[in-house]
């Protein structure tokens, strides 16, 4: 029976139930093999969900380790610990965020050069028989193995030698899971760029075993210069403000679980939803608008509140609503970096002059990880492992 995947927290509670059982030694000897679009059995595919927070990080780990030992389940655990790790590093660093976006629009507006290859890596017409497959996959499907990933990503620039953020972009605006964080660092990461001087080489026998001989592509290239950049720092996060009285409850696509957000002695008054319009596929698009439509009807049913959906996530549509339901503070789940963040950033620095504030609440398992993301992973894993086990 094909798993669903619809854009809902019931389905992604439903895939977790499926998957827990795997998640210990059948995922650590199978999660590298890509046995293509028709199976996915040895993937817990909750990406897309974990990417909305439809399900939490927190509720993933809690129903593996009812299951299974730490141990046992490791593979599976550093997955989402990864997650984790690439949205604190990012937000410790906004500036490469912004950096990233700035590199992006100037080589959208670029002629010549790398165009050519560009148009045909775009099109699936560059010759290499798993790079064009994979393109077709990505277009169909929206989502691609990890190992396929890492192989499509080290072809794109040392074989193709195309800009990094351009293939960043193309995955997040194609991907069900595109996440700023982990999709943006996860292709720094390749390039040298993440792990300074350490880039990822895809080869044809690598991918040949781990495709079962589906493909076994010639013609790759054979060295890996890291790219490079100076060093960022790592800042401090924002402290939180307390949610108190009488608020309004708007919820962004990266967290849709509001039931479970520790409000304090806030009263949700009144529910709302917005997206951010980002140029991504129709059917991401799609996905997200459904998901907070999923979102806000629990949320209203949980708070016993009217709902709205907003036409946007701008000054004027959140303005409109905290005016027609008599709010002075709307409380939004604390976005990490990326272009929800970006929205809310402009929309409270402009409500602020109205009388209203806005108010981000940061789950305790972020505010618990998050800080210990300053340097390399392992570093990450050491001081953020208590939250796995």
């Amino acid at each position: 029976m094909a798993m669903n995947l619809a854009p809902a927290r019931a389905a992604g509670l439903a895939a977790l139930d499926d998957f827990v059982a795997a998640a210990g030694r059948r995922y650590t000897d199978t999660r590298n093999y890509d046995h293509g679009p028709g199976d996915r059995t040895n993937v817990s595919m909750l990406s897309r969900f974990l990417r909305y927070r439809l399900v939490t990080e927190a509720e993933v780990v809690a129903a593996v380790r009812r299951e299974h030992s730490a141990a046992a389940a490791e593979k599976f655990l550093q997955e989402v610990l990864w997650r984790t790790y690439w949205k604190g590093w990012l937000e410790m660093r906004p500036s490469v965020w912004t950096r990233y976006r700035a590199d992006l629009a100037g080589l959208k507006m670029q002629t010549g050069g790398w165009r050519a290859a560009y148009d045909r890596a775009l099109a699936g017409n560059t010759g290499i028989d798993c790079f064009d497959a994979w393109i077709a996959e990505l277009a169909t499907h929206g989502y691609l193995h990890n190992h396929a990933r890492m192989w499509f990503a080290s072809i794109w620039i040392f074989t193709l030698r195309l800009p990094w953020q351009l293939g960043a972009d193309l995955f997040y605006r194609q991907l069900f899971d595109g996440d700023p964080a982990s999709n943006t660092l996860s292709w720094r990461w390749v390039a040298g760029l993440q792990t300074a001087g350490k880039t990822y080489l895809a080869t044809r026998d690598n991918i040949a075993r781990y495709t079962g001989g589906r493909f076994a592509p010639a013609g790759l290239a054979t060295t890996a210069t890291a790219l490079t950049e100076a060093p960022t720092p790592p800042q401090a996060l924002s402290p939180m403000m307390p949610a108190t009285g009488r608020v309004g409850l708007l919820l962004g696509e990266d967290d849709c679980h509001a039931e479970s957000l520790a409000l304090g002695g806030a009263r949700v008054t009144a529910v709302a939803s917005a997206t951010v319009a980002d140029g991504r596929s129709a059917a991401v698009e799609t996905f997200v608008a459904n998901a907070l439509t999923d979102a806000r009807d629990r949320a209203a049913a949980h708070f016993a509140v009217a709902a709205d959906a907003l036409p946007a996530l701008t000054t004027g549509a959140v303005r409109d609503w905290a005016r027609r339901c008599d709010l002075t503070t709307v409380v939004v789940p604390y976005a990490p970096i990326g272009p929800t963040r970006t929205a809310l950033d402009l929309v409270a620095a402009a409500i602020v002059t109205d009388g209203i504030a806005l108010v981000p609440v940061r789950r305790a398992w972020d505010s618990a990880a998050w800080p210990a993301a300053r340097r390399g992973y392992f570093a990450f894993r050491e001081g953020a492992g208590t939250l796995i086990g």
